[in-house]
């Protein structure tokens, strides 16, 4: 007979956004707000004086995360973390960009306002404009925005499937695409990192089958970033007072995802799974592809051992545009076959 473990005879829903080590149940949802409030922590303790903000608009799989953020009222306040219900998706991403603006006022309180807006995939496809332009108009340096897309690939709960990262690409904002529920706090941690180094607002995929679940994850430990070697250009990257019509935004553009390249270099976010260099096959995964791969593999009896045996590897892309071509070339070099499993 086994004993119930006594650190769970205390354990507490609230745990979920209390504890800041070991092991808790949370949903997709609750993830996403977590990824606020850890954000808050982590500039608390390092000194900085930040305020958060979130707005968008409700829909499926992102239907429940505004009774989520309502029900943790007390909780944003003690954080300085607003939360603003938007009209519309455009609504919001527009007030998202005002408070990035927000330490350009001289009277500003705060250091810069860590922000996120969410919306589902038609959302994203409506709200174009005003995030092309966010995303042009950049972040502020010790701000950043997470764009959360609610993507429903299986047409569950819409009138026809959707799927952002297209949309993304044509604004030219990167792109996260975590595996599970877990990997949302990981990946929420790494996107305001990198849109507070590169001045973009960041895109973060959240499908259905992900964000609509709920499991036990082990808290995972702040990550330390390493800041990369880059020249910025005159005036910088980040949000400015305003751009006028021309050339100089698209240069801009260009400068950013160069500094997201520079970032995801010295900060890789992809991994090769098994770190086989003579492997003579590979599967390349994302999101949710990758659990269902390794769960197929599980099926078929192809554990690490073996397939360390048959020379397979797997490489896991975690920001899947762009794609950080060196570790990704350096996968595929001397692979006979490679297969590329999506959602």
């Amino acid at each position: 007979m086994t004993h119930p473990d006594p650190g769970f005879q205390s354990y507490a829903l609230s745990d979920r956004y209390d504890l800041e080590r070991g092991r808790v149940f949370m949903t997709g949802t609750q993830a996403l707000a977590r990824v606020m409030f850890d954000q808050a922590r982590r500039d608390r303790t390092v000194g900085l004086k930040t305020a958060g903000f979130v707005s968008g608009y409700r829909g499926s799989p992102l239907g429940a995360l505004d009774l989520e953020l309502w029900g943790q009222k007390k909780r944003l306040a003690e954080e300085r973390i607003t939360f603003l219900p938007a009209v519309n998706e455009d609504l919001g991403a527009t007030a998202v960009l005002g408070a990035q603006q927000a330490v350009l006022d001289p009277n500003c309180e705060v250091e810069g306002v860590f922000s996120m807006w969410y919306g589902k995939g038609p959302g994203v496809d409506r709200s174009g404009d005003a995030l092309r332009h966010g995303n042009a108009y950049g972040s502020a340096p010790k701000g950043g925005v997470l764009v959360v897309a609610g993507d429903d690939h299986g047409c569950v709960s819409s009138s026809m499937p959707h799927q952002s990262d297209v949309a993304f690409m044509t604004w030219f904002m990167p792109t996260l695409n975590p595996a599970s529920v877990e990997e949302y706090l990981s990946f929420g941690e790494y996107g305001f990192a990198l849109s507070r180094f590169s001045g973009t607002w960041v895109g973060f995929k959240a499908i259905s089958e992900t964000v609509e679940s709920g499991r036990s994850v082990e808290l995972p430990e702040d990550r330390d970033f390493v800041t990369p070697e880059f020249e910025f250009p005159p005036g910088g990257l980040h949000v400015r007072g305003s751009d006028l019509p021309s050339a100089e935004i698209e240069m801009r553009i260009g400068q950013k995802l160069k500094a997201v390249e520079a970032f995801v270099e010295a900060n890789p976010i992809d991994r090769a799974i098994y770190g086989l260099p003579e492997a003579r096959y590979g599967f390349v995964t994302t999101g949710k592809g990758h659990p269902d791969l390794m769960e197929a593999l599980r099926l078929l009896g192809l554990d690490e051992s073996a397939c360390r045996r048959l020379g397979i590897d797997i490489y896991k892309v975690g920001m899947v545009w762009p794609l950080a071509r060196r570790d990704a070339l350096a996968f595929v070099e001397g692979k006979e076959e490679v297969l590329v499993v999506e959602e």
